[in-house]
């Protein structure tokens, strides 16, 4: 006779869905002790732990901007920004990058301590640690929009508040020391050489009056005219190319590629202005049917005049010369003033921190849902490793009763 074989005999080591909520509803009274009671600690370490308040200030990020351009513009009017072509001055209005470096700056956080007095606050022994207990309790960050918040954490609603625009603070007087200061020295520097232009354009006017005056010389050829001219353009042009790259060179060095460009530009400019008054002219494009020939720009140079006619376009082109320059110094120190004006202030706060009425940390009903969740994953864990325990231990024992 065949026996029959029990159908839970072959799955005495399977487990079904069945099996484990036995196992859970076995110890379902440990369970719910343990989860009553992590969720009861949390609240009460909820309840007595200190209470932290956020503030948040947030600025805006400013417009990329370009200073130092005016001299291109004004060398564009007057013919001379191909031979500038290429040159660019780094704005001196701070970006993004700026400001979040300047705010995550040491000298920033340290200016914000001794303002407040953190050190006594934090009860630090030294300028440092309450440094970095003031960078610790602050979180500096910017959104895809462009707006950069600093967020100060502290147990004093009040205080987190006005760490918060003390930062704010610093950082429009940091950038607005640095930037000013910059575009500043360059005003200065512009206004300097205008006003030793003039003594220089005054100086030549008279000169030239005096010359008239004596040999009853009032003007020259009209060839002489159009050499004295050139010199004169490409005189000043050097000139105000030498102010550009002074002005570059506080900021760049000589290895830089615009100040080598630069000066490259005034090498040849020179060059040019040495042919002008002494060789036989300039050189011109090949004409489309010579090509490799280039032509000559016919005029006759101050060299060749008689000496009278010589000595009156010596003194006619200096006069042309500081005359252009004072026009393009003149133009460009115009420039210098709005830039330095466009440069205070440059941080734009949107919103000022304000004391925190509600409590950031701890957050009560977050840490009970946490602990009353790890409390049920764990007492759930502990329920079937005793009961795995259990069943090991009724196994060695009929083996034993055996």
């Amino acid at each position: 006779m065949t026996e029959v074989q029990n159908p839970r005999s072959f799955g005495d080591d399977e487990v079904n869905l069945v099996d484990y909520w036995r196992v859970i509803w076995k110890r379902r009274r440990w369970i719910t002790v343990l989860f009553s009671t992590s969720v009861i600690a949390a609240l009460v370490f909820s309840i007595f732990s200190p209470k932290i308040y956020e503030s948040t200030a947030t600025i805006l990020t400013p417009k990329e901007g370009a200073i130092g351009g005016g001299l291109l513009t004004t060398l564009a009017a007057s013919g001379a920004a191909q031979q500038l072509t290429g040159l660019s001055v780094p704005s001196l209005t701070p970006n993004r990058d700026i400001f979040m470096g300047v705010l995550k700056s040491r000298t920033i956080a340290q200016n914000v301590v001794e303002q407040l007095k953190l050190r006594d606050y934090y009860k630090a022994q030294n300028l440092e640690d309450a440094i970095k207990e003031a960078q610790g309790a602050t979180e500096i960050s910017i959104s895809r929009e462009g707006v950069i918040s600093v967020k100060v954490e502290d147990k004093d609603p009040k205080l987190a508040a006005q760490i918060a625009n003390a930062y704010m603070e610093h950082l429009d007087r940091l950038v607005s020391q640095f930037g000013t200061g910059t575009a500043g020295r360059q005003r200065r520097f512009i206004a300097e050489q205008l006003e030793k232009t003039q003594k220089d354009l005054v100086a030549a006017e008279d000169n030239l009056k005096r010359f008239q005056e004596k040999n009853r010389a009032v003007s020259i050829g009209a060839q002489a005219q159009g050499a004295i001219e050139v010199a004169a353009r490409l005189k000043g042009e050097i000139v105000a190319s030498e102010v550009q790259l002074q002005v570059m060179r506080g900021f760049a060095t000589d290895f830089n590629p615009e100040v080598m460009r630069l000066t490259g530009k005034i090498g040849e400019l020179k060059r040019q202005l040495a042919q002008a008054q002494y060789g036989a002219g300039l050189d011109l494009p090949a004409v489309t049917n010579n090509p490799g020939h280039p032509q000559k720009e016919l005029f006759v140079t101050p060299a060749r005049v008689p000496q009278v006619g010589l000595q009156l376009a010596r003194l006619t082109r200096d006069v042309k010369v500081q005359e252009t320059v004072y026009t393009l110094l003149t133009q460009q120190l115009e420039q210098a003033k709005i830039a330095e004006a466009q440069d205070t202030p440059v941080v734009q706060v949107l919103d000022r921190a304000v004391p925190a009425i509600r409590k950031s940390k701890p957050k009560t009903t977050l840490n009970m849902a946490l602990a009353g969740a790890m409390s049920l994953f764990f007492g759930v864990f502990l329920a079937f490793c005793f009961e795995y325990v259990e069943k090991q231990r009724s196994k060695q024992s009929m083996v034993i009763g055996q």
